[in-house]
């Protein structure tokens, strides 16, 4: 067994034993506080149980060797964490698993026969939905990827913390007691497992967004969560130069590979970074002079602790260290080996990931504006295309009477059970005969033509619309046009705003599309961008979560700030909320 395995097991047991030994608490509590409506035979049977489960789990925990891969320095009692990054399936499987050992100890310890007929069928559920999961995994992808790390908390905060918490199983016991503090308890209890879970469940975006400001060392060997960012100087390095010149229509940095003569340099070009490897010619006169930034070092020089900033790397591997501080140092310089000095890297964030990531972008791309518009534009034309071809379809379909409505509509429905695969190939002979290839049109022209399940929610929440608003709008002279627009539209606002926010982040998140009809780099999305960037920049992890994190916050911020029309459109009946 591999010991990324052997440090997940070790881990999840202990955690697992912590949870045990809290619920096996909980009971004990329950049964000393003598709450109303208690069943101690019930009670007495989970403290026993999750007592064993809880001991058991810590001792495979203990047994269980469990090398993190690295070495992690931190102050306090070190609590080892650790995330499997797998495919859907494997986490069914997983959570198959889990509900099923659980269903299992439930029927074990059923009282009645009746409860464990009941038991025995969700165990056996659960059994053939994890085979199916498991079968589906081995089959798709396979592979699991360990995350192994460690975070470290103070003894007085963690004190402070286990202190809290028993305080908080202290009040949950005790507070069944009356039945006034029962439904009170129970609330705090649901509440505190739903923000368990929201933790949980955000841990992946959690460490997305902390890797966004890591150096590319940190996010190598495991899971580190605060980013770490290595001190640098700035240095005028008379040995390799570099200079600020303009080239191309912008400013650039760039190193002298050449003298022309007559005071003419021919320069290299460093950065940004999407112009690398162009040369190009400037007087001397016409650049500045750049700093390079190099790292600040701590070691040991003559038995004093001292600061410094590597001047140069030997080709020996050796370090030319210009010492900083203490004052009777400064400005000495010696050469260090590599191992006898360290980096100085102190907490903090490297923002630097974002401007970079950008750099990294071909120049036509403006530094990803390009991107940005494209997207914006097959944004706003497809959600404004959706709105209305559906509304309109939808409309006509509860209002309008014409022969073959109901046959039409059934023929609409059908057209939900063609596979995308199946009418891949005739949109693009279409789009094809049209010209419209490497064009934005494909991407966006369809959603003036109705989709099947968008008119279908439209056409139920007309339906529920009382007929009586819609005759009054017809006695006023209204037309049909006029009443869906005055009178229809308004009362259907929730199911717009839920479609109108699906097309956002369908669109936003379109990958396929662009894959088949765009080529040049001036056409593409953000969505496909991100998966060339991917590519190309695979060797570099904090640029990419940076880009990613980047082409994810506009889809955050519409989810959060309109996440109440998800629930508007499933509850409210279509009367505007009334």
């Amino acid at each position: 067994m591999t010991t990324e395995a052997l440090f997940a097991i070790s881990t999840l047991a202990g955690w697992a034993g912590w949870l045990f030994f809290c619920l096996a608490s909980l009971a004990g509590l329950r049964l000393a506080a003598r709450a109303i409506g208690l069943d101690h035979g019930r009670e007495q049977r989970s403290l026993l149980v999750n007592g064993l489960l809880a001991f058991a789990c810590f001792v495979v925990s203990f047994l269980t060797p469990a090398d993190i891969g690295r070495q992690i320095e931190g102050n306090g009692v070190r609590i080892p964490a650790v995330w499997l990054y797998m495919h859907f399936w494997g986490w069914a499987a997983l959570m198959c698993l889990v509900m099923g050992g659980a269903a299992f100890i439930q029927t074990v310890l059923a009282i009645s026969t009746e409860e464990r007929a009941t038991k025995l069928k969700w165990f056996c559920g659960w059994l053939v939905a994890g085979a199916l999961s498991a079968w589906a995994f081995q089959s798709i992808a396979p592979q699991i990827t360990v995350f192994r790390g460690a975070f470290f908390l103070a003894p007085a905060t963690l004190g402070i913390g286990a202190l809290l918490f028993f305080a908080s199983l202290v009040f949950l016991a005790f507070s069944t007691r009356r039945a006034t503090t029962r439904s009170t308890a129970k609330t705090l209890w649901t509440h505190l497992a739903l923000l368990v879970g929201c933790v949980i469940f955000g841990l992946p975006f959690a460490w997305l967004l902390s890797s966004s400001f890591k150096e590319d060392k940190d996010l190598s060997g495991g899971v580190i969560w605060i980013p770490k960012v290595t001190e640098t100087s700035a240095y005028l390095d008379p040995k390799h130069p570099q200079f600020l010149g303009t080239a191309y229509g912008m400013e650039v940095t760039a190193e002298p590979t050449k003298d022309l003569g007559n005071g003419k340099l021919q320069l290299d070009i460093v950065a940004p970074f999407n112009m690398r490897g162009r040369t190009f010619e400037a007087l001397k006169s016409d650049l500045k002079p750049s700093p390079r930034q190099v790292p600040i070092v701590t070691g040991t020089w003559e038995r004093t602790s001292f600061r410094g900033r590597v001047i140069e790397e030997l080709d020996n591997g050796d370090r030319r260290v210009e010492a900083l501080d203490p004052a009777s140092l400064k400005g000495q310089v010696r050469d260090f080996k590599r191992d006898a000095v360290s980096e100085s890297r102190p907490n903090g964030l490297r923002w630097k990931n974002y401007p970079e990531a950008l750099q990294y972008l071909p120049p036509e791309t403006k530094f990803g504006l390009v991107y940005l518009k494209n997207t914006l534009i097959l944004v706003v034309l497809g959600v404004l295309g959706t709105l209305l071809s559906c509304a309109i379809v939808a409309y006509a379909f509860s209002r309008m009477r014409f022969p073959g409505r109901e046959f039409l509509f059934k023929v609409l429905l059908a057209t939900m059970m063609l596979p995308g695969a199946v009418t891949l190939m005739p949109q693009f002979l279409i789009f094809k005969s049209l010209g419209w290839i490497d064009t934005l049109q494909p991407l966006w022209v369809p959603a003036f033509f109705a989709g099947a399940f968008n008119v279908f929610m439209l056409r139920q929440f007309f339906n529920q619309v009382p007929m009586e608003l819609e005759d009054a709008a017809k006695i006023d002279g209204c037309s049909f046009l006029r009443s869906f627009w005055t009178v229809m539209l308004p009362q259907v606002k929730p199911a717009l705003a839920v479609i109108a926010i699906w097309t956002f982040m369908g669109t936003w998140n379109n990958f396929m599309g662009p894959l088949i009809y765009i080529n040049s780099p001036e056409n593409m999305p953000i969505a496909y961008a991100l998966q060339l960037f991917s590519g190309d920049r695979s060797g570099e992890p904090g640029l990419l979560m940076a880009f990613a994190t980047m082409t994810m916050l506009p889809v955050l911020a519409l989810f959060f700030f309109a996440q109440k029309y998800f629930i508007e459109g499933v509850t409210l009946s279509g009367l505007g909320g009334r």
